[in-house]
């Protein structure tokens, strides 16, 4: 059902808060990240992540990512090991994805999975919105799949009435999607490159 966006500056002082309050309601929010623009919903609203894959035309074996404020809102769903923990030190936030063991809230979000993506963004809207929120939320790049992440606001406005709030921070400074790497049993493996080089891991 189509729906009318609202459309919000990222510079807007309050910005961040209207989009915590959409999501808290259930709404769905488009807006830019540290690597490239993203579709963002409460974690816990399991109603809310499936209107991403809906709106993605996604498959629901592949799952979604989790953005965290800080390490503890991260530890609510997930287990971080001392090694994985050396690394989040160095690189978060930032555009780095660790896929982790879950806990018991995770396993329950995330539909019994034993692993989940997650990262805390370099990326002070973001940021902002994360900590006036309080809660982790599921997160994803905001295009139809198999086709080119938005890197622009202007990209995104293919959701435009499909979500509730479209959150305009203009073109992403980095343009790719973050680095992935399965930190659930050590020697971790890189699963995808992208923003963060991995020789630097």
């Amino acid at each position: 059902m189509e729906i009318k966006s609202l459309k919000i500056s990222s510079k807007n002082k309050n910005a961040h808060k209207k989009m915590a309050q959409i999501i808290r309601s259930g709404g769905i929010a488009v807006t830019p990240t540290d690597t490239v623009y993203g579709l963002v919903a409460d974690a816990f609203n399991m109603q809310a992540q499936r209107k991403i894959y809906f709106l993605k035309g996604r498959k629901y074996k592949k799952p979604l990512i989790i953005m965290a404020h800080n390490i503890d809102s991260v530890r609510m769903l997930a287990s971080i090991s001392d090694d994985a923990y050396k690394i989040v030190k160095r690189f978060w936030p930032g555009q780095l994805t660790l896929i982790l063991p879950t806990n018991d809230i995770g396993k329950i979000i995330s539909g019994g999975r034993t692993d989940i993506g997650v990262r805390i963004p370099n990326h002070s809207f973001m940021l902002k919105f994360l900590k006036e929120f309080g809660k982790p939320v599921w997160t994803t790049s905001a295009n139809i799949s198999n086709t080119k992440s938005a890197k622009t606001f202007e990209e995104t406005l293919i959701f435009e009435n499909k979500v509730d709030v479209l959150i305009d921070g203009g073109k992403c400074k980095c343009s790719f999607e973050s680095t992935i790497i399965d930190a659930v049993k050590y020697p971790f493996t890189v699963l995808r490159k992208g923003a963060l080089d991995v020789k630097k891991i």
